[in-house]
């Protein structure tokens, strides 16, 4: 391997939430980068599951080196294991001679055309995943992963872990090295909007509602079953009396009856549809602390690193990915049972009645998370493609 290292990363499509660590890999005067991606999506394929047909307004694939392959599979790309064919990605690791070779899952055709391909020309392959064990709950279910994954998995150079659970996934499955790798926003852009947007607090809750006394609750993201945003509703209902608003950002098979639910109770909340990333500090300024009660198919949260970036504390299910990571009990955030929607209306009842400790907490939320960075992303990244070669099976 030369002192300059070739490294080539491919992905199914462009992520708002990758796109920082390929520029900062690609910032490093010692490292070569080549980004893949098996489709570029059209603006109704990335909208699936959101409600509505979009494009991020902001820029994910400029500042780094980025190569679109030609996906002979129909469909959306990111949907399903058949949704990528790109046969080429063979030929160019062929050609190309990388170092090492960094894969973003193993759910899909392209992914698996470039590890065979790496495995017959000796390159090293990494792979990256947030998979947690908790999505393996059925025996049936984790006993045949454990016949099959450890085929394959012992077969990486290095699985490259966005946290604790993810890494004790990878051992589960068979892996021989595991390298941190963490799961990580651009908290510089969240930190900079949070305190910009500061003074305008009071006339953006004005626009959508909020009273400017109450303690606002945000729900990020899609409106899924396994979000479970109705496990808000219903805790917010034994807040009745209080000064405690919900403020639902996103949308999804699940917002009609959200909607419905929260009048039926009689719950205080807003429902203000999509919002694109360039807008969502919007959402975090007008609101206290950010609630997400979803099931162990959350397998991190990245809206929870979003808000502490913006200085807001996180009231997670124990279930998601990124609890033992972010979420330090009664310092950046609560940790609640997932569907404890008892549990959940106490953790907001104490915030609305101490907003000196929802202050604080928020602001310690901030300190932690500014460890989940590109830069330390990267540094994972790096070590495993250094590794000694005694690392290659």
């Amino acid at each position: 391997m030369s002192d300059r290292l070739r490294l080539g990363i491919l992905a199914t499509h462009p992520v708002q939430y990758h796109a920082p660590v390929y520029r900062e890999l690609t910032a490093r005067h010692d490292v070569e980068l080549s980004v893949f991606f098996a489709s570029r999506p059209t603006a109704a394929e990335q909208g699936v599951g959101f409600g509505v047909p979009f494009e991020w307004d902001i820029d994910v694939t400029s500042g780094y080196e980025a190569r679109w392959l030609r996906n002979r599979a129909r469909g959306n790309a990111a949907a399903s294991f058949a949704g990528s064919d790109t046969p080429e990605i063979a030929s160019i690791i062929r050609d190309e001679r990388f170092d090492a070779f960094l894969v973003m899952g193993w759910h899909a055709r392209t992914y698996w055309q470039a590890i065979a391909a790496c495995w017959r020309r000796g390159v090293p392959v990494l792979v990256r995943g947030d998979s947690q064990l908790l999505t393996d709950a059925k025996h049936s279910k984790r006993l045949a992963k454990r016949m099959i994954y450890p085929l394959f998995m012992r077969r990486f150079a290095a699985c490259l872990s966005v946290g604790t659970r993810s890494e004790a996934y990878f051992w589960h499955y068979g892996a021989r090295h595991v390298v941190r790798s963490p799961h990580f926003v651009d908290n510089h852009y969240f930190g900079e909007a949070a305190r910009r947007l500061a003074r305008e607090r009071g006339a953006i809750r004005a626009r959508w509602g909020l009273p400017e006394d109450a303690l606002v609750c945000l729900f990020a993201g899609k409106l899924e079953e396994k979000k479970r945003p109705l496990d808000i509703v219903c805790a917010l209902e034994q807040t009745r009396g209080r000064k405690v608003w919900a403020l639902f950002v996103g949308d999804g098979p699940l917002r009609r009856e959200c909607e419905e639910a929260a009048l039926r109770r009689g719950v205080h909340a807003r429902f203000v549809g999509f919002l694109n990333q360039s807008e969502m500090p919007e959402a975090y300024a007008a609101s206290d602390v950010l609630v997400l009660p979803s099931d162990a198919r959350e397998t991190w949260g990245l809206v929870v690193n979003e808000a502490m970036a913006s200085g807001r504390a996180a009231i997670v299910s124990d279930a998601a990915g990124c609890v033992p990571d972010l979420v330090t009990p009664g310092r950046t955030g609560y940790a609640v049972p997932v569907g404890d929607r008892a549990n959940l209306a106490h953790c907001i009842l104490r915030l609305e009645g101490d907003r000196q400790l929802c202050a604080h907490m928020g602001a310690a939320a901030r300190d932690h998370v500014r460890s989940f960075s590109a830069v330390a992303a990267a540094d994972g990244i790096l070590r495993a493609a250094r590794a000694p070669s005694g690392w290659v099976v």
